[in-house]
């Protein structure tokens, strides 16, 4: 049997949800680069709710990213408020019919049955680890930020009653401490 190329799996995996994303983006008049916004928003922590680290996240330019923003703020979808201790930060909050639209076109469906699928046949063997670790390797291939779960972060401490980042040492909710974040760092393992 030949060897199957990586890359090439990869590249249909993506090719095949962006088909269903964009299906489900036509049909409440959205592109995919407001969907891909809103899901990212709905799973950011305060530290990575920005313009900027949206803008990191999705690999896109400022100027795409901008009037996306603007777009999903005129429909109602998100709100942009200025930082209190830094009028120049702008952070982004997802409003309720963001969150509306964003579970109408969420194209996970198609993964759900095929992850089913694989279950009833058998073929998972702890597969959220091997993907874990291909994005992991892209990441540091591509020199790009992890964005990983806070929880999982180098800098993430458990304090009695509460989290804190031992980055901006600031204490965490334990929703930001579930979401992810611009600033992580993965934790180096010493052997």
């Amino acid at each position: 049997m030949e060897k199957v190329d990586l890359f090439d799996l990869i590249e249909r995996i993506a090719a095949l949800i962006r088909s269903e994303e964009r299906k489900k983006c036509t049909a409440v008049g959205l592109q995919s680069v407001h969907l891909q916004a809103l899901n990212y928003l709905s799973r950011c922590n305060k530290y990575s709710n920005t313009p900027g680290a949206l803008t990191n996240y999705l690999g896109m330019t400022r100027g795409t990213v901008s009037q996306s923003l603007s777009l999903l703020e005129k429909k109602g979808y998100i709100k942009k408020t200025a930082n209190i201790n830094d009028r120049r930060v702008i952070h982004l909050e997802l409003l309720p019919e963001g969150k509306k639209i964003l579970e109408q076109a969420q194209p996970a469906e198609l993964f759900i049955k095929a992850a089913a699928m694989m279950e009833k046949k058998g073929d998972i063997t702890n597969y959220e680890t091997v993907f874990a670790n291909i994005l992991t390797a892209l990441q540091k291939a591509n020199q790009s930020q992890s964005f990983g779960i806070c929880k999982t972060c180098h800098y993430f401490t458990t304090m009695d009653d509460s989290f804190l980042c031992g980055l901006t040492k600031e204490l965490l909710s334990e929703s930001d401490s579930e979401k992810i974040c611009q600033e992580h760092t993965v934790v180096l393992w010493q052997f």
